[in-house]
């Protein structure tokens, strides 16, 4: 099966500078607010603009100087590898991180697109796993800025039924795939035996 090597479209780079745009534009619409709406005491509107405005000017320049090189080198180090056992996500800017998540640990993959990822064409795949996460967002990790998303999606998919399916081999030595519905059957059946045997003693 081969390793398929992928990174962020573009448009996640835009996305994030989208998301920057509105914390700029929510942050001017609580300066107004703030002008407007709190009383101050003797202070006129004047002597109000003369501190709340280069305060909240600088702080949003501030965000923008911070934000725009770590947005960059984020997206810039983001790199995903679909591989036969295991994904691989590469990131990190200072302290590069390799986060593997081996397929019998994956429980579902969900696709998700916010406001920005549906105006822009992209999407993101969420890996699900079984308890084993510690994220506070209930998913392992994150394949984000995919234009191709619903391939990408049917071949994780594949390679996940593929990988929880075990090859046993049947009275007649021909070779069958065992799904994880026939192994919980042979459990369910085992479990039987097991409360029948301790019932008769």
């Amino acid at each position: 099966m081969e390793r398929i090597s992928l990174r962020p479209n573009r448009k996640l780079l835009n996305k994030q500078f989208y998301v920057l745009l509105t914390i700029t534009a929510f942050n001017l619409f609580l300066g107004l607010l703030l002008q407007i709406l709190i009383p101050l005491g003797k202070a006129t509107p004047e002597q109000v603009s003369i501190i709340l405005w280069p305060i909240l000017i600088g702080l949003i320049i501030l965000m923008w100087i911070i934000a725009t090189p770590i947005i960059f080198l984020w997206v810039k180090n983001l790199e995903y590898f679909i591989e036969e056992e295991r994904i691989r996500i590469h990131k990190g800017i200072l302290t590069k991180i390799q986060q593997n998540i081996p397929y019998r640990a994956v429980t579902d993959f969900q696709l998700h697109r916010s406001l920005y990822d549906r105006f822009l064409g992209i999407g993101s795949i969420r890996i699900q796993t079984a308890g084993q996460t510690q994220s506070p967002t209930g998913y392992e990790a994150n394949i984000a800025g995919l234009v191709d998303w619903d391939n990408l999606m049917r071949e994780l998919r594949k390679r996940l039924k593929r990988f929880h399916g075990e090859a046993i081999t049947d009275k007649e030595g021909e070779e069958r795939l065992e799904t994880s519905d026939d192994v919980f059957e042979q459990i369910l059946i085992e479990l039987r035996e097991i409360k029948k045997v301790l019932k008769d003693r």
